[in-house]
């Protein structure tokens, strides 16, 4: 099974027809679909989408995209666990030349842990990290 990390800023895009990046991420998202991909994500990136889809497009959206990805057959929902919390804030307090969020942080470890090495974002920091972004 191919795996691609999904970030906050991709779901956005996915979601979001005020996005910029909405026309990018629905061709590359159908072409991973089609290609047998399936995302794996955080509860706490859903975090930051369902606030960042809240603030740009309303509640009904947010709540729409929640539903839906948890209904998804093709989403693997990871919850962060305190020992995943702890390596993040190791990367977090380690990169204090970088402005990564703690999600971000929180997410890089999870990637390494799956050994995932693409993500369904536009965030550079995934870049930083070494990790491919898909929508460019």
């Amino acid at each position: 099974m191919r795996q691609i990390f999904a970030d906050a800023n991709g779901w956005i895009a996915l979601n979001s027809k005020r996005d910029k990046w909405q026309n990018t991420a629905v061709k590359t998202n159908k072409e991973l679909l089609s290609k047998g991909y399936r995302y794996v994500t955080t509860n706490f990136v859903l975090d930051e989408s369902y606030t960042g889809l809240l603030i740009k497009v309303g509640h009904f959206a947010a709540v729409d995209f929640g539903e839906k990805v948890h209904r998804a057959q093709t989403v693997q929902i990871i919850h962060i666990t305190e020992e995943i919390e702890k390596e993040a804030w190791k990367l977090f307090k380690q990169y204090a030349d970088k402005t990564f969020s703690f999600t971000d942080c929180a997410s890089f470890v999870v990637m390494q842990q799956l050994n995932l090495q693409e993500a369904f974002t536009n965030d550079h920091h995934f870049e930083q990290m070494g990790f491919a972004i898909l929508l460019k």
